[in-house]
């Protein structure tokens, strides 16, 4: 069973509130769609920040959500001194702190920064239509010269979903992988 692959960058998804303490009334713009659905590049960019470490540039996705959220890779996450857990978006609680830097202000997250698991999107539709439901995580098969297996892929099913894997640029730079490239899931774990 195949699967289209989208690299998944250091990012940061913010509530409307905490938007406007680093930006003020400057309206959050659109880049691109991205292939989720309502989902979005912004024009808008923040400073990640821990102690004298900090990564400039860091793209904000909308829309708004209802919690703040730093996703880092392993290897952001060695520069920021920081060790934040691998965990599915949205699961903050007990997560690494790190400061945030806009045009108008800056914020200190107490919680927010994680590594995002590997996990697929998909609707619940899609899940059924691929033998999937009730499935926790898959195996995928890299073929090509940094051939391999990659475990421990998550399912995550959601009505407001497109099937897709979502892997961040670690383990896409580990198998010299790229947005776009159909890879094939070998093996269901429950």
């Amino acid at each position: 069973m195949k699967v289209i692959l989208g690299v998944s960058n250091r990012h940061v998804h913010l509530t409307e509130k905490t938007y406007e303490k680093l930006f003020g009334n400057a309206p959050l713009g659109i880049v691109k769609h991205l292939r989720q659905p309502g989902q979005f590049a912004s024009d808008k960019f923040v400073t990640v920040k821990n102690e004298d470490k900090e990564i400039k540039n860091v793209r904000i996705v909308g829309p708004f959500r209802k919690y703040d959220q730093v996703e880092v890779s392993r290897t952001d996450s060695h520069y920021l001194k920081i060790n934040p857990p691998i965990r599915t978006s949205g699961d903050i609680e007990d997560s690494s702190p790190i400061t945030l830097i806009g045009d108008k202000g800056e914020v200190n997250l107490t919680n927010g920064c994680i590594i995002a698991n590997r996990h697929i999107h998909m609707t619940k539709e899609e899940a059924i239509e691929r033998h999937l439901e009730n499935i926790d995580k898959v195996k995928i098969k890299i073929d090509g010269e940094k051939a391999g297996i990659i475990e421990n892929v998550y399912l995550k099913i959601a009505d407001n979903s497109k099937y897709e894997l979502h892997l961040d640029t670690d383990d896409a730079n580990a198998f010299d992988l790229k947005t776009g490239d159909e890879l094939e899931i070998i093996e269901i774990e429950k």
